[in-house]
């Protein structure tokens, strides 16, 4: 897990989940929290990855009042916030990420919106991985094959 070390030097208590148990509690993300929550309250809730992860930690946390932040990672252009490509909306207003954020109260980000123009260059991204991996794909088996 990157920066666990990091993340358990400065907040209380840093929780590990793994869809299969190898690490830390087995199961979803938002069972564990819910029950986190439950338990033992929290102030702040911090989630970053796939955006339909942290739309579903959201409102895990919202009926709690919960503080959450996510930190969000679209597709990012200039990084002056002049191409539109990480535009998001956010309590109603378009912000763009390389410029407002990354981080915002995920209470007010339009997740449905980011998610949808997440999906904008799918062909594209599937067609360059595709010829990425035809470009460097391991000819060892091939090799042997004509031996």
């Amino acid at each position: 897990m990157i920066y666990e070390r990091e993340m358990q030097q400065v907040a209380d208590k840093v929780s590990i989940t793994t869809d299969d148990g190898s690490r830390g509690v087995k199961g979803i993300v938002t069972a564990a929290l819910k029950q986190e929550i439950e338990s033992n309250g929290a102030d702040l809730v911090m989630t970053v990855g796939p955006a339909i992860m942290m739309k579903f930690v959201s409102e895990t946390t919202r009926p709690f009042g919960v503080k959450t932040m996510v930190s969000l990672n679209p597709i990012m252009i200039d990084g002056t916030g002049m191409c539109g490509g990480c535009r998001v909306t956010v309590g109603g207003q378009s912000k763009f990420v390389c410029v407002d954020g990354p981080e915002f109260d995920a209470h007010q980000v339009d997740f449905d919106l980011l998610m949808k123009r997440l999906r904008t260059y799918l062909p594209q991204e599937k067609e360059a991985r595709e010829r990425f991996e035809a470009a460097h794909a391991c000819h060892a088996i091939e090799a042997v094959s004509n031996g």
